[in-house]
């Protein structure tokens, strides 16, 4: 049983890339800022790998780039309101810092989307009209950004008995075991 919800698990996360629509596309990303509060914004899912490691996208000068450099364990929050499935990811994250790998990313983003990545000031930074935002014409701020998991967490809510399972990244592979929900 367990490995047929790893399954699930598996096809869920990469259909929140492929499907256009699925739930899981977009998720909840939390770190730790410098006085140990956590801090959770919604990020998009751009790729995951074989390994499960997920890539969201963000501005190298938001408060989410201090916070990783500064702490870098993180988590990511996902729920399928359909399905009543949450899927939570724990591990590192890494700024990526290869400049072909960067430049393949930022070849992906549709052109209307760079923008995002190429505003004045940063992000966070107060202003007095939202319509007066200035962009950049020849430089971005574009920064991928990618977890290295080593635990996961499933939890299905159904009748009559919800299940969770805690999956532990131990020498390169998963195991997982059963959790009361």
């Amino acid at each position: 049983m367990i490995d047929k919800i790893w399954g699930e698990l598996k096809e869920e996360l990469i259909l929140g890339v492929t499907q256009k629509g699925h739930p899981f596309r977009f998720c909840t990303f939390t770190s730790v800022d410098s006085e140990n509060s956590p801090q959770m914004r919604t990020v998009v899912l751009r790729h995951i790998s074989t390994e499960l490691n997920p890539i969201f996208y963000t501005d190298k000068r938001s408060k989410k780039i201090f916070e990783i450099e500064k702490n870098n364990k993180v988590s990511l929050l996902f729920y399928n309101p359909e399905k009543l499935l949450q899927i939570k990811i724990e591990g590192r994250a890494s700024i990526l810092n290869n400049p072909q790998r960067i430049e393949d990313l930022w070849a992906e983003v549709p052109e209307n989307n760079k923008k995002d990545y190429t505003t004045d000031l940063a992000p966070g930074t107060f202003i007095d009209n939202p319509d007066k935002v200035a962009y950049l014409a020849d430089k971005n701020y574009f920064c991928p950004v990618e977890i290295e998991p080593h635990k996961i967490e499933y939890l299905k809510l159904k009748r009559p008995n919800h299940i969770r399972v805690s999956f532990l990244k131990e020498n390169g592979s998963w195991k997982g075991k059963f959790m009361v929900p």
